[in-house]
């Protein structure tokens, strides 16, 4: 049940844009922000520079994978509480109703599954399973975390700040010691399955994304800054075939001069109200 009050963003012209069409919807971070997950970009947070790890640094440098997994062994208990908000619920109860055709999200969070909505396309993956790099070998995340701790007693005693995407701050000190784990097939190194930034969405989700886009008839990009073209392209085909766009973010965007309509409004402010509005 949705349990957001009325909004004070006036949603009409959104429902009117959309109702009666197939609506693809695009997710960020900031559909997640409320669900106590940090984002990289928003009105905060990006005062604050952050660098994420490179893909490349990982899969090259043995400290990298040491800082990653140590500052991850903290931040994955936090994250993985984390529930639905408002927004997710919307989005999925829309879905039901037959208004979003299709769902896409660059979270890694698996929010959306728990809030109801069915075929998502995670195109960065998610933080929920870790993938061997030599065998292919497949972990579940909260299984890792136990050999984690197991590897490293009493790790998880000291008090962190969360940072996006199940990352936590760490001192240099306490890394130092940090013993890494290994995959238990063969021993090769464990990454989670996500992409990480400088590295690509596989070829087979985009080209699936895009059909889900082709088939759909308007574009609702939600919680998103993108700045990052694995979610940006979709606003450009979207551009290219002449559907209606529209935004809702908190700040700019990278695609607002595409947009027909845009609100600088929380995802679980509108989008409960969208559903009512167009229920």
């Amino acid at each position: 049940m949705l349990s957001a009050p009325l909004s004070t963003v006036d949603v009409a012209p959104l429902a009117e844009l959309l109702r009666g069409k197939r609506t693809l919807v695009l997710t960020g971070a900031g559909c997640s922000t409320e669900s106590g997950i940090p984002d990289y970009r928003g009105p905060e947070t990006r005062k604050r520079a952050r660098n994420p790890i490179q893909h490349r640094e990982f899969v090259t440098s043995a400290a990298a994978r040491q800082r990653y997994w140590a500052r991850s062994a903290l931040g994955w208990p936090r994250f993985a509480e984390a529930r639905p908000n408002d927004g997710h619920r919307a989005l999925a109860q829309l879905q039901s109703m037959g208004s979003v055709s299709a769902l896409l999200t660059q979270n890694v969070d698996r929010l959306h599954q728990a809030a109801g909505s069915t075929g998502v396309v995670e195109l960065h993956g998610a933080l929920h399973e870790a993938r061997c790099l030599q065998c292919g070998a497949v972990e579940p995340r909260s299984e890792l975390q136990g050999r984690i701790l197991d590897a490293n007693p009493n790790f998880d005693r000291q008090p962190v700040e969360l940072a996006p995407d199940g990352d936590a701050e760490l001192s240099r000190d306490a890394i130092a010691s940090f013993v890494v784990p290994a995959c238990l097939a063969c021993g090769g190194v464990l990454k989670p399955d996500v992409v990480f930034f400088g590295d690509s969405v596989p070829r087979e989700k985009v080209e699936h994304s895009f059909a889900l886009l082709d088939a759909s008839e308007a574009l609702l990009v939600v919680g998103s800054s993108l700045a990052v073209f694995s979610g940006y392209r979709f606003v450009l085909r979207a551009t290219e075939r002449g559907m209606p766009i529209a935004l809702v973010n908190l700040g700019e965007s990278r695609g607002d001069a595409h947009a027909n309509l845009r609100l600088d409004a929380r995802a679980g402010e509108v989008l409960p109200e969208l559903a009512r509005a167009l229920g």
